[in-house]
This record gives structure tokens, sequence and C-alpha cells, in this order.
């Protein structure tokens, strides 16, 4: 019975650590592009993964990164554990003390520390900057794998080659180190996996153009995880699991006909499983990061575009096409939120080149003097942009001077025809309790609250007290009835129906209903928000000129087509719009609203500072109850 129960014990531990990597490889062949639906089966994903730069220029930075750190953190870590041991215990204990301080530090302590210490020296936040950091804190594990190896060493044996005429570094490596080996060994993994498995440390010291796994994967949150990144993490689970049986498998040995077995065939076979297939399998990836790497253009500093964007919000071909009519190379980056944004632009830490914020964000980049005025007789192509966009912006951005509208949308609530029989048309159906459980609402402060503040009959940009308290006491009341609070999610849970109503934004209501027919979407007789990302030119831009001619380009009629088709969210290019070739969309209320739906909705506005920390301790009360 015991042993019954300690097999189903361990199937059950089985299961919690494979089912969501099994999940994984089954959705790397799912040939639709959410999780949410099963499209059939597909081998696209692992091809398109190879023609993926971002993709493969943030595998190879993480496997570069992780071995020159844990190379250069090992002989250092190494070094000073053999430095630290020849103290006298006391003063062992202090240093040992101090080296542990950062293994215990939060993760974002260690990161803002480093990135307020590169910036301070006057450091280009980029690769260097990824890599000081890694080592920096790969050290403090290489000093504990080896510090114990070195308690355990015989120091007699060490002073007796001495005697015996051995200088001191010939004894070391024939005495010490073949005995400290295991522990830098296991030091030196440890800082390969340490290296690989961050993000924190890497997102506050990572520069424009440089991205890691983590960091790649968590830009593409808001608008979800691309498939591709389904199939290479498929790859990577099943080189590592190759590699372990290989490693870990012995060769069978009969006993009958153990006589017979030549001893040197088994010595070469386990050679070639444990040491040649491995090493071979590492060669690979190296070689392959060096020949791809070889692929890449070297970029000229004079002929470059620095673009800080949000994560999957421009068409890649759109780029490349940019690149080769104009000669510039542009170094692309993703952030995931304003408010990861600003810091860094304020911080003056890395000089973007054009900025793609949201509108009150503009608002108070202008306030605090961050952004340069744009010379629109180099933009000629403004022209294309509806004047009643160009009004609306000026909402944020009073003399239209500092930024060009790229997108535009709403937020309203998306429903299931099938599970939502009534009328839709009014915030107030997100608190009634028919529909407990089925209910998703936005994981954002200003978001949430809008829907409540509205559903008062107040302004999204309240700045009343009371009314910002009966806010927060109606989500309260809410909150029961809430399925979960989520960002992208959203989109695949309404696919996959899993959810009655949610709070969407425009743009991803028109691609959920592509994937699942009964969705509507509509913005309520209340009022809503409606908002606008628009392009900006930093005041530290290096390339001011080049980030003008960016911005024309992108105001193109056929180039703006080309973007509202692959982010699906609403143009304000008028002359686009007449491009779109299938009328459905062309004449989508969701996508182009009518002027009465939008005469009811507002514009986010930024409140200052006191403001913004007063809706976050409001919101940390919903969350808390």
């Amino acid at each position: 019975m015991k042993k019954f129960i300690s097999k189903i014990y361990l199937a059950l531990i089985i299961i919690l650590l494979y089912a969501p990597i099994l999940t994984l490889v089954v959705l790397s062949f799912n040939s639709s592009k959410t999780r949410a639906k099963w499209g059939g089966i597909t081998g696209k994903w692992y091809v398109s993964l190879f023609h993926d730069d971002g993709i493969m220029n943030a595998l190879y930075t993480t496997l570069v990164i992780a071995l020159l750190s844990a190379v250069i953190a090992t002989v250092i870590g190494t070094a000073a554990a053999i430095g630290i041991s020849a103290y006298r215990q006391r003063t062992k204990s202090i240093f040992m003390g101090v080296t542990n301080i950062p293994m215990l530090n939060a993760d974002i302590v260690t990161g803002i520390s480093l990135m307020l210490l590169f910036i301070a020296f006057k450091f280009t936040l980029g690769f260097k900057t990824i890599l000081l950091a890694h080592i920096t804190f790969n050290i403090p594990y290489v000093i504990l794998s080896v510090a114990p190896k070195l308690k355990q060493t015989n120091k007699s044996t060490y002073e007796a080659a001495l005697d015996l005429g051995a200088s001191p570094i010939y004894a070391f490596f024939k005495v010490v180190f073949p005995d400290i080996l295991p522990g830098v060994i296991s030091g030196f993994f440890l800082a390969i996996t340490m290296s690989l498995d961050d993000f924190i440390i890497t997102h506050f010291t990572k520069g424009p153009g440089v991205d890691t796994l983590s960091t790649k994967i968590y830009s593409e949150v808001r608008k979800g995880i691309k498939p591709e990144m389904y199939a290479l993490s498929t790859i990577m689970f099943l080189t590592v699991f190759i590699l372990l049986i290989l490693i870990n498998t012995n060769p069978k040995e009969n006993k009958k006909t153990e006589h017979i077995i030549n001893s040197k065939a088994r010595k070469v076979s386990k050679l070639i499983m444990h040491r040649l297939i491995p090493a071979t399998m590492v060669v690979v990836i190296i070689i392959g990061g060096f020949v791809y790497s070889k692929t890449n253009k070297t970029v000229d500093s004079k002929k470059q575009l620095i673009v800080y964007n949000w994560g999957e919000y421009i068409d890649p071909k759109v780029l490349t096409m940019f690149e080769k009519e104009t000669g510039i190379n542009v170094v692309y980056e993703e952030f995931e939120t304003n408010e990861i944004m600003y810091p860094k632009i304020s911080s003056g830490a890395i000089s973007y080149d054009v900025v793609c914020p949201s509108d009150y964000m503009i608002q108070r980049m202008i306030k605090n003097n961050l952004l340069s005025k744009i010379d629109f007789d180099k933009v000629p192509n403004i022209k294309h942009i509806g004047s009643q966009y160009m009004k609306q912006s000026r909402q944020f951005d009073p003399t239209n001077e500092y930024s060009v509208p790229y997108c535009w949308g709403t937020v309203g609530i998306l429903y299931n025809k099938k599970m939502v029989k009534e009328k839709v048309d009014s915030w107030n159906i997100l608190w009634n309790k028919k529909y407990k459980d089925n209910i998703l609402m936005q994981d954002s402060v200003r978001d949430s609250f809008a829907v409540a503040l509205k559903s008062l009959g107040y302004s999204l940009n309240s700045a009343d007290l009371d009314e910002l308290n009966a806010a927060k006491n109606k989500l309260i009341k809410q909150k029961p009835l809430v399925q979960a609070y989520v960002i992208d999610q959203v989109r695949d849970k309404m696919i996959g129906n899993e959810a009655a109503l949610g709070v969407i934004y425009s743009g991803e209501a028109i691609y959920t209903q592509k994937e699942n027919p009964n969705l509507e979407y509509v913005i309520p007789k209340e009022g809503s928000n409606v908002w606008i990302d628009s392009w900006v030119i930093p005041k530290n831009a290096k390339h001011k000129e080049n980030a003008e001619k960016f911005i024309n380009f992108l105001c193109r009629p056929d180039i703006a087509l080309l973007n509202f088709e692959y982010i699906t969210y609403s143009t304000p290019n008028v002359d686009a719009a007449k491009l779109i070739k299938d009328p459905d969309i062309r004449n989508s209320k969701t996508a182009f609203p009518d002027p009465k739906d939008l005469d009811r909705c507002e514009t986010f506005k930024y409140l200052g500072t006191k403001y913004d920390r007063i809706y976050n301790e409001l919101w940390r009360e919903v969350k808390s109850k």
C-alpha cells in the first residue's frame, strides 16, 4: 500500500512539473495564434522562428551573456573564495556575510542600484552594462560553491608540495585545484543558470536594441506571447532533456559476457555519449550564433534611429522598408507600459530618438520639458492625419507641436452573445450578480477607475476625493463578481468562451471578433476613454532629423495601412482608412465608432504626482479586499 501511495505521489509531482511544459509543446504546433482556439496541427511557427530577427537576437544575446558572465564570474569568484579562506575565522565570517548580501537582496534593489551606478559613471546602457551586471550578481554564487570545497582541502599537502620545491602556482594547480574543481564547476553552472533565468536586473541595465529572452517575452505581454516563443521554448526544453539523458546514461554491462567486452570500447562509448555529443550540440549553438550575428548590419551612428515603442506595435516589414528606402539603420526597443517608459526618458540614461507614449503621458512629458518640438516642414505627410484627431490631441498637446497621432481607440465592453442575452449598453452590467465569475476587468488603476467613475456619472479624470472614494467602494463591491483582473489575457479568455463580459481595448476587440464571431463590442452609454498613442521626439534625441523622416514615413497612407492590418488598432490616417479592402473592417463601428459615441468619451489627462499617489493607494485598497 505504501509503495502504491508513493507511486501516486511521484506521479502527481511529475504531472505538476511537466503538464505546463506539455501544454507549451502542444501550443507550439497549434496553427491558431491564440492559445484559446485549436486551429489544427502545423510546424509553421518553427519555420518562422528562425526568420524572426528579434527572437533570434534575444536568444543568442541570452546565451552569450550567460556564457561570458559565468566564465568571468567563475574566475573572479574562485580567486575571491581562495583569498577569503586565507583570513582568520572572524574576518572570513565578515567577508562571507558581505558576499551573501547580494543573494539575499531583492533583485529589483540590485537592478536599480546597478542602473543608477552606470548612469552616475556615464555608462551607456547596453550589452556591456548587462554583462557587468550579470558578472556582479553571479560572483557571490561562485564563492558560495567554492568556499565549502576549500574547507575540505588539506593545507598540509599544499605545504608539502612547496617543501618539495614546487612553485606556489604549480602546487596550487596540482594539489588544491583538483580538490576544489567540483565546487568551481558547480559555481560555473549555477552562474549560467542564474544568468539565463534573470529578468529584473537585465530589465534595468539594458539599452536599446539589446534584449534577452526574458525581456523580449515580457515586452510582448501587451499583445500576447508569440507562438514562435512556444516553438523556441520547446526546442530549448528538448535540447536540455537530451543533454541530461546523454550525460547520465551509462552503457549497460552484461555480467555473463563482461570478460568479452572490450573495456576500451566501453570507454570510447562513454566518451561519445558524455562528452562528444553534448560538446557538439554546444558548439553548433555557438557557431550558429556567430554566423547569425554576422548577418546583422553594423550600425553607423550617423545613419541610425533609436525607436522606443510598445510591444508588437508596428509591422516588422515597415522597419525593413524604412531602412531600405532611407539607408537609416533602426535600433528598435519595446516597452510594456507608459510608467515603465517614462523613467528611462526622464533619467536621460538612454538617448531615444522617437518614442510612442499615450496621451496623458505626453502631457506629463511636455510639462516636464522632456520633448522637442517637431519640425512639420520635414513631416509633409501629416496632411493624411484626420483633423479630428489633431483636434483631439490638443487635450494633451495644446499647440500640436510635440506629437503626431499614430493609433487610437476606445475602451469598452466585449461580451459573448451566447452567454449574455440582455442588451449591453451600460457599465452597470459589470455589477450584475447574474454574471458572477464571468466578468473580466483590466488590471490597470486608471482603466478600472474610469469604468467605475463613468458608471457613477463622473469624469474619468476626476480629482474629487468623494468621487474617487465612491468609485473605490463600487469596485470593492464588484470584486466578488470578477473572475480575474487581466491585461492581455482578456483576449484569449473571451475567444475561448471562458468569460461572458470583459473590459477591453477596441483594437483587441477587433482581433477577438475575427477569432470568435459570437463576440460583440460596445462603448457604454455613460461614455468611456478614447485614447491616442502618438509619436514624440525626446529632448535628448541624437538623430532628430532621422526621427522626423521616420514619423513622415509612418504617416504615408500605404505604410499606415500595413501597420493597421498588423496591429488592428484604429488608424488616425484618414487616407489609409480609405485603402482598407475588407468592407467589414472599413465600416466597423469597433474600429471607427460613430462621432456621437466619441462625444461621450474623454481622453486621460495627467493629474500630477499627488493624484497618481491617491489613485494608486485607492487601487491597492480595492485589490487587497
